[in-house]
């Protein structure tokens, strides 16, 4: 009987331990409140005032800090001309997928004049997301930072730096960006390039009327900041690099990765990285400055340079520095695929990982670009593509339409027919060269609005693979509610049977955004534990806006903490 309580009392009081762990960590997480005023407010850049679609009258819009397991309830009211969503890049919105975002996949716009709160909880992550508009080019100004820290009394896997900077990287059109997205639509033909790009909103001293209001960034000698870079450009992967200095990359789409050092990061847009940088040069002013990657032979692109400036805060520098010329930085050239790919392939977790390895779903999906035969009885102005035609992209010749009465999730949830078919094919229709001379009969997708099913639970593998139908280029593929394991990346057409010997399935990076090589292919796999609609896309926004997305259905499991939950009662509706 003694015997018998030495073996209980140990094990009650570990139990009453883990009670009391699980009530502190339910107790240190908290909820957070914010209200997301969409409105047009006057915003000059490049010697011109336009009014611009904003949040709370701020470009970028506001930085939400909160700590892993808190929170968010944010109230958007949209006061502006159009139809506006909010997307929350990157979180993976366990069984709340109604606060997800996408126009039309996980609800209906927020109206004129309406509003709507998203409610959901941060579970697991930690490290740097940010938020953006998910209706049409409204991104373009209506975004921000959203940092996770670890949890109430926890640490970084790093020692922790004095200061954290957000860097967001944005474009910026001389015009009203939704009127370039819709001449674009009517027009067939590809939309105007941006005009400058943004480090914080600023354009940074090379661009006209520009200086005075260059982005400043200040650190003492010798101590360490983290800066948290979000690409939240539109259509640009862009290479970012500050003058003189390493960058110990520490962190990408909140999830920590195993540290390394380099002088140049690329970001496809969506895509988030953060990097320590020490303060350990000559006390001056240093350019922070980012330019674009443009991997796709011969299209068009914003050939300039946006620049911050980092400033040491000595008294040796404090008199002297603002009359200094900052130092210059070397940049990639726009083309050096060789940089961004020998970046990419730096990435890997920090230990040992589960990896899904008995594969229950095997998916083959071919991206890029195509052209739409000028419709019968259109006119010519309608069709300004190449040899007039209509530029369209596609996943598996399939060009995505985007419902316009019900989102798809709505129409999931209540079992409304004819919204959506579940037959996305999960192998390209036709085998060809995808990276060779591409026939011109295979240049041509369909248009529909078809989904994948997937059981919860089910492990899913994506091959994705790039083609050359009219030019091949890097596409950022994001994947809403869901992170996944990048286990190998290439050049050339995907080969099953020599390619899954480069398969990482010790310790692959996770990610919510990845950069198909130019002329390349990923692969990627995941668990189908998150139940929803999940819309899978490229991140430059004119490709999701000639149709390349995809989506998953993911069904609900068997108990209620593996089903989707009730819509919210303020659900907008269409």
């Amino acid at each position: 009987m003694e015997a018998m309580k030495s073996i209980v009392n140990p094990l009650s009081s570990i139990c009453f331990v883990c009670i009391l762990l699980l009530f502190a960590n339910a107790a240190s997480a908290k909820t957070h409140y914010h209200d997301f005023v969409i409105q047009a407010t006057p915003v000059k850049r490049l010697c011109k005032t336009h009014n611009s679609i904003t949040v709370n009258g701020q470009f970028p819009g506001p930085t939400l800090e909160v700590n892993n397991g808190d929170t968010l309830v944010v109230n958007v009211v949209n006061r502006a001309r159009y139809n506006v969503t909010i997307h929350w890049h990157g979180v993976r919105q366990m069984r709340t997928a109604w606060s997800d975002g996408p126009e039309f996949i996980t609800q209906c716009p927020i109206r004129p004049g309406k509003s709507y709160t998203y409610r959901f909880t941060i579970q697991g992550q930690e490290g740097t997301l940010w938020w953006h508009a998910h209706s049409s080019w409204l991104r373009a100004t209506v975004y921000g930072a959203l940092i996770i820290h670890p949890k109430q009394g926890e640490n970084y896997p790093f020692p922790k730096p004095k200061r954290e900077t957000p860097v967001l990287l944005g474009e910026w059109w001389d015009t009203n960006p939704i009127d370039v997205v819709r001449r674009a639509t009517r027009t067939g033909a590809a939309p105007n390039v941006s005009d400058a790009y943004t480090i914080n909103g600023q354009p940074g001293d090379l661009y006209k009327c520009s200086k005075q209001d260059t982005t400043i960034v200040h650190m003492d000698s010798g101590e360490t900041n983290l800066l948290r870079v979000i690409n939240a450009g539109l259509n640009q992967q862009l290479f970012f690099t500050v003058a003189n200095h390493k960058l110990t990359v520490v962190g990408a789409d909140a999830n920590y990765v195993k540290p390394f050092t380099t002088s140049v990061l690329m970001l496809g847009p969506g895509q988030t990285t953060d990097v320590l940088i020490k303060a350990d040069q000559t006390p001056s002013r240093y350019y922070m400055a980012a330019r674009a990657y443009a991997s796709a032979q011969g299209a068009p692109f914003d050939n300039t340079t946006t620049t911050a400036i980092l400033e040491y805060k000595t008294a040796s520098c404090s008199s002297n520095c603002a009359k200094t010329k900052p130092v210059s930085p070397s940049l990639p050239a726009y083309n050096d695929t060789a940089t961004a790919t020998a970046f990419t392939r730096k990435f890997r977790s920090p230990r040992k990982v589960e990896v899904p390895t008995e594969i229950d779903e095997n998916l083959f999906i071919t991206v890029g670009l195509g052209l739409e035969n000028c419709p019968r009885g259109a006119r010519s102005r309608n069709c300004q593509g190449p040899n007039g035609t209509r530029f369209a992209a596609s996943m598996n010749n399939v060009s995505f339409v985007l419902p316009s009465n019900f989102s798809l999730l709505q129409a999931h949830h209540q079992g409304i027919p004819g919204v959506f078919s579940t037959d996305f094919p999960a192998v390209p229709p036709v085998k060809f060269n995808y990276t060779g001379n591409v026939s011109r009969s295979l240049w041509q997708p369909i248009r529909g609005t078809k989904l994948y099913k997937l059981k919860y639970g089910a492990t899913v593998q994506v091959v994705l693979q790039g083609t050359g139908i009219f030019t091949a280029e890097n596409h950022p593929i994001h994947l809403h509610g869901y992170d996944f394991y990048i286990i190998a990346e290439g050049f050339g057409n995907f080969n099953p049977k020599t390619d899954t010997s480069k398969f990482n399935l010790v310790n692959p990076p996770l990610r919510n955004t990845a950069s198909l090589p130019v002329n390349g292919w990923t692969v990627i796999r995941f668990v189908a534990d998150n139940p929803g609609v999940w819309i899978m896309h490229c991140h430059l926004d004119v490709h999701i806006t000639w149709g390349l997305a995809m989506a998953f259905l993911v069904e609900n499991g068997v108990s209620e903490l593996e089903s989707l939950e009730s819509p919210p009662v303020d659900f907008p509706v269409c």
